[in-house]
């Protein structure tokens, strides 16, 4: 059983780590969710602890309960995988640059097991070239890889395009390859 770190960024696409926090957690993982305050926005911190059999973590202040160690700094020491999806334009721009502004970013510059990025985001956000610069550095550092987004299909904003989530099935998947790796 692996400790997955599922991070939770401010996308509409939020409601479908629900299915990916069930399904690895059915697949005997340990899934710790941590959400951006945005993510809360569209999903549920109930949601996620029902579904991930653990408290969400979002804010600092969630740190009390954990005792003595920080909770974000005592999830990057236990991570097998840190997994964002959805990552929002926002967030990996955050994580390029290293800035730290929540818990889940501070998360992510503690951690040093592999990281998987699924961007979902508009389809004009995505090709802009920022975020593509942002891609870049992301996928050139060790232990990062980037899924997708997916290449075509419509999204929730109704452009069509390059943007959207992969399947939670497809992330489920990789996930454990990473693992298994």
């Amino acid at each position: 059983m692996a400790t997955i770190i599922l991070g939770v960024t401010g996308s509409i696409a939020a409601f479908k780590a629900a299915e990916i926090a069930s399904r690895l957690v059915g697949n005997g993982h340990d899934v710790h969710c941590v959400c951006t305050p945005s993510a809360l926005e569209f999903i549920t911190p109930l949601t996620l602890t029902t579904l991930s059999r653990n408290p969400v973590v979002c804010h600092f202040g969630d740190d009390a309960a954990s005792g003595w160690k920080p909770r974000h700094i005592e999830l990057a020491e236990r991570a097998d995988l840190l997994l964002i999806a959805p990552a929002t334009a926002d967030f990996m721009a955050e994580m390029a640059h290293g800035l730290a502004p929540d818990t889940l970013s501070s998360l992510y510059l503690a951690n040093e097991a592999p990281v998987l990025i699924c961007p979902a985001m508009n389809t004009r956000m995505w090709r802009h070239p920022a975020t593509r610069e942002n891609a870049r550095i992301l996928a050139a550092r060790p232990g990062h890889r980037i899924l997708g987004p997916a290449e075509d299909g419509v999204l929730a904003c109704g452009a069509v395009g390059a943007g959207r989530l992969l399947p939670v099935g497809q992330i489920v998947r990789e996930a454990e390859n990473t693992l298994s790796t």
